[in-house]
């Protein structure tokens, strides 16, 4: 990323993270619009990364694209979603911990895609298997069902999701993607019964009109004609020009049936559909009483054969409401309005518990049957806040799902800042932030949020209405600093508010909602308890399911939709509290859908609610950049040689001799970096302003060129190269120059540097399966014949068989040694160069070979045991057999572990090469050196990592990687190796320190 700063002028800065005036909100836009403008639609602050939608295909999203991103440090390439997801999987598989990405807004911005974008990547560099293909496929294609079911044509989006979805994709130890879990919320039942103009229905509705075979469509009483279902065409726009819904109707027949739907399944979810579509085309007309009488036999009959209720009872449900009158149950009749409220309120509770089934349904398909430990990726796609010019129940969720989503952005941002200058011994510095816990008070409170009183409007007798819910607001709500009504504002405010209005005022500004026919929640809910026991008598086993939890007695308190919502809600917030979070933010940049056109005043409202400009505040209250040394150095070797070239001899460049830490001091001391402007942590520089860096990266840009110059006196004549110099840069542009030729004195050492450059890459996304050439990084020429030979065993000569295959076989164990030591055990690092060989004999004899051919030994490595009494070394012969492991000497056996016995093994976190097996005793007749309860085997061994691994393979067991004490052996690092019984008792192990880093 650092590369791209001396081009900052024209294409802007890659993170918002070093702008200078980066409080300005100005200087924001300009850099976002400079970056659009280029086509460079990512960009990032920290970790989160901006993306704005384009509107055009860029070709950045191909499989060679994937290939340069995996594997890659998150800040040595430009910004792209690739890097985010591959940064994301690489420290879940190095740390084995869970993380989420959380993916907002508005319709139109790119959200859907972008989940999708991470899916593919993920779909191509996890390891494959055909299992593993299943799961994968089938999470590929829960994509499009969800879409059909969950999203809708807008004036803002052709296809725009109308509900929130989190996604958990599950992976093994190895990193390969086993199983997955959707959570669905918001869906936006209202569009089922009533859509703006120019906007469409739930896609399936018309994929099925327009794509069902006529077979099917005679079956559930439809005609393909989208204009004779009035739930179609309220929008007046039910076809659509970008919109192929025959073909999308194909995409999600294939799609069911590879996720495994049962035809019942399938037939029951498009009756279901069907009857919501006959259920928009019930009429009421209103008797001599003003009661509502039924209009629609036909469409009662479809009803009734299509949900499998008796059309008089249907009939009762849809006129009729029940009231409880002490131990009575009285049914009233409805007004023909009220009808309509309950007909519209009944399609929307059909619709959203069936979405709520088919998204069960999808789970159970994706469920990962084996009960060993996961780890977890979640995807969070939601519509950021809203603001329109009518703001309903909607829109009250979706925005305070934002502000929920918000709280819970800044505590975990800043809990991981203080948590990373903690971790680097840098003093931390609180960071004033705006609390929004007032606001979510101000909702979710119990017994006096705004949620809390609308259910008890819902719930509580007599007559309830839009106006008394406001009331009640009013009565409780009054003086509070963030909600105002017509009847609570000043004269002046007064002016912008309707009487059936009240404002929020959120933390990314005011929202006023209206609960004049869009809260009347509460006519509807009492209105359809009727209905609601009604649909239990169906014989549509989706139904039957969907609305089994209606309590008959009306004994149990009933959910209201604001409740669920908001237990949904609270749900959604623990399971992201457990996970480490990164963040998409994404942006449209116009209304019209057109590429390279910038509207400001659009994007700017965007940031504003987005809350981008309060995460970078709070992103740079302490260090603007931060890198480890290593990556740093590698950055500015160049200028650390040639700016210090009378500090240190000619060997400085291009490899620094000694620690990056040291190299780091060496270079800043040089360049005159002032104490307030950086500090050293442990592994990291923290550099506190912009303007350092790019001074550091423009003197870097001057020494590159010096490069290729001859070295000039003081009166600047030139002077020669010096010869070394001159020899490395010839060589590499010669090579360069002769790279496709064959292999010769000009090409091979840079053909050497390719080769280890492509090994490098690929050591960090190895493939689980050598045959699918899919998941291979793309060799360089020279690589093309081994990469040929590694995708097709067969074709290598008969006599080379057998010799790859033990190649084969060790590279396995030294990757599963890999997947349990690598970033845990301080000495792992110096463990991967020693070969791997099954059989290690320390004493060479007759009686030794008898016995190891004898006994079918499997494994064997000579080990140091330490008695439990005193600590005293043993020298002895470790042997894994397929039964059990033995502690042997000299052929004699000193002690059997069948490996039922074993309960786990230990070892520390340090340098040394000490293993603990943790071995019950059930025999209390035992005595060969064996406690009659417990033994421990103490054991010292140098190939500890590889007999582990070994052991695996006969048994599975319980393995801890401990810092410090452990029992009766205490570990610490030292300047050297020492193994001694100490006042206390314990057996102290000390190992000299080898700090910890990845190979």
């Amino acid at each position: 990323m650092e590369g791209s700063l001396t081009a900052r002028d024209r294409v802007g800065i890659q993170d918002f993270v070093l702008l200078d005036a980066y409080t300005s909100e100005t200087a924001f836009m300009d850099n976002l619009r400079k970056r659009f403008n280029e086509n460079l639609i990512y960009t990032y602050i920290g970790t989160l990364l901006v993306s704005v939608n384009p509107y055009k295909e860029l070709g950045i999203y191909t499989k060679k694209q994937m290939d340069i991103y995996m594997g890659v440090n998150f800040f040595e390439l430009p910004p792209h979603i690739f890097a985010l997801a591959d940064n994301v999987y690489r420290t879940m598989i190095s740390e084995t911990n869970n993380h989420f990405i959380l993916i907002s807004g508005e319709s139109g911005a790119g959200k859907t895609e972008a989940s999708k974008k991470v899916l593919q990547f993920y779909a191509v560099c996890c390891p494959s298997t055909r299992l593993l293909d299943n799961v994968r496929d089938r999470l590929l294609l829960s994509n499009p069902v969800l879409e059909a079911f969950g999203n809708a044509k807008t004036l803002k989006n052709d296809n725009s999701s109308q509900f929130g979805k989190y996604m958990d994709i599950q992976f093994d130890h190895q990193g390969a993607a086993v199983g997955g879990h959707i959570l669905s919320y918001l869906l936006e039942k209202s569009r089922v019964v009533h859509q703006n103009h120019g906007e469409r229905n739930f896609h399936i509705f018309y994929q099925l009109v327009e794509g069902g075979e006529d077979e099917l469509l005679r079956w559930l009483g439809l005609e393909r004609n989208c204009q004779k279902y009035r739930y179609l065409i309220q929008g007046e726009c039910a076809k659509v020009s970008s919109i192929n819904d025959k073909s999308d109707w194909k995409t999600v027949q294939k799609a069911l049936t590879i996720i495994e739907f049962s035809e019942k399944d399938i037939e029951h979810l498009f009756a279901i559909i069907a009857s919501v579509l006959h259920l928009g085309n019930v009429h009421f007309e209103a008797s001599a009483h003003g009661y509502a009488t039924l209009n629609s036999s036909a469409e009662v009959h479809w009803l009734s054969k299509l949900l499998g209720i008796p059309s008089n009872i249907l009939q009762e449900g849809l006129t009729h409401r029940k009231i409880e009158a002490k131990a009575e149950e009285v049914l009233s009749p409805f007004t023909a309005e009220h009808a309509k409220y309950a007909r519209d309120a009944l399609a929307k509770a059909i619709y959203g518990r069936t979405f709520t089934w088919l998204v069960n349904k999808i789970n159970e398909s994706l469920v990962n049957k084996d009960s060993t430990r996961k780890t977890v990726i979640g995807l969070l796609d939601i519509y950021g806040f809203e603001v329109f010019d009518v703001n309903s129940f909607e829109q009250f969720c979706i925005n305070f799902c934002n502000e929920k989503l918000q709280q819970l952005f800044i505590q975990l941002t800043l809990k991981s800042e203080q948590e990373e200058y903690e971790m680097e011994g840098i003093e931390w510095e609180p960071v004033p932030y705006f609390n929004n816990k007032i606001i979510c008070d101000l909702v979710e409170e119990k017994h006096r949020g705004i949620i809390s009183i609308l259910d008890e409007e819902c719930l509580r007798p007599g007559e309830a209405t839009d106006f008394t819910f406001l009331e009640k607001l009013e009565e409780k709500m009054c003086g509070h600093p963030h909600f105002v009504t017509h009847k609570l504002a000043d004269q002046k405010t007064r002016k912008t508010l309707e009487r059936g209005d009240f404002r929020l005022l959120h933390y990314a500004g005011e929202v006023t909602y209206s609960v004049v026919g869009k809260f009347h929640l509460i006519h509807k809910f009492k209105n359809c308890l009727l209905l609601f026991k009604v649909m239990r008598q169906s014989k549509n086993s989706i139904i039957q399911h969907c609305f089994h939890t209606i309590e008959p007695d009306g004994k149990k308190r009933p959910e209201t939709v604001a409740t669920q919502f908001k237990s949904s809600l609270a749900g959604l917030t623990e399971i992201l509290m457990t996970k480490d979070p990164w963040y998409v933010r994404c942006l449209k940049p116009n209304h019209c859908k057109q590429p390279d056109r910038f509207d400001d005043v659009m994007v700017r409202h965007q940031v504003k609610y987005l809350g981008l400009m309060e995460h970078l505040r709070v992103r740079r209250a302490g260090f603007a950049y931060r890198r480890r040394y290593e990556i740093f150095l590698k950055r500015f070797i160049f200028s650390l040689h040639f700016t210090c070239k009378h500090a240190l001899c000619p060997d400085t460049w291009p490899h620094w001799k000694g620690t990056p830490a040291e190299g780091v001091q060496r270079l800043i001391k040089h360049l005159g970096y002032k104490p307030d402007e950086y500090k050293m942590g442990r592994t990291k520089i923290f550099i506190r302003h912009p303007r350092t860096l790019f001074a550091t990266e423009d003197a870097f840009e001057i020494c590159k060129h010096e490069l290729g110059k001859a070295p000039a006196t003081s009166d600047k004549r030139r002077l020669p190269f010096p010869e070394g110099v001159v020899m490395i840069l010839a060589m590499f542009i010669k090579g360069f120059m002769n790279r496709n030729q064959p292999v010769s004195m000009d090409n091979s050492d840079y053909l050497a540097f390719v080769r280890q450059s492509y090994l490098t890459r690929l050591k960090d996304n190895l493939p689980k399966s050598v045959l699918d050439k899919t998941i291979w990084l793309t060799p360089p020429p020279i690589m093309q014949e081994v990469f040929h030979i590694l995708i097709n065993p067969l074709l290598l000569k008969p006599c080379k068989v057998l010799f790859y295959t033990q190649i084969y076989f060790q590279l396995q164990i030294k990757a599963l040694t890999s997947d349990i030591f690598k970033g845990r055990k301080e000495n792992y690092p110096q463990s991967v160069c020693q070969p791997f060989h099954c059989i290690y004999i320390m004493f060479v004899s007759l009686a030794w070979e008898t016995y190891v051919i004898s006994h079918s030994t499997q494994y064997s490595v000579p080990v140091i045991k330490y008695d439990r009494n005193g600590f005293r070394p043993r020298f002895r012969q470790l042997i894994f057999t397929q039964a059990a492991a033995y502690l042997v000497e000299e052929a004699k056996i000193k002690q059997r572990v069948n490996y039922s016995s074993l309960k786990g093994v230990s070892v520390s976190d340090l340098s040394d090469n000490f293993l603990i097996l943790h071995v019950t005793c059930d025999d209390t007749k035992q005595k060969v050196g064996v406690l009659l309860t417990e033994i421990d085997c103490l054991l010292y061994l140098t190939r500890m990592h590889y007999t582990y691994t070994e052991l695996l393979s006969f048994c599975s067991v319980r393995f801890d990687i401990q810092p410090g004490k452990e029992g009766f052996v205490d570990f610490k690092s030292s300047s050297e190796s020492m193994v001694y019984r100490a006042k206390n008792g314990h057996l102290m192990v000390v190992s000299p320190h080898n700090p910890m880093h990845t190979t």
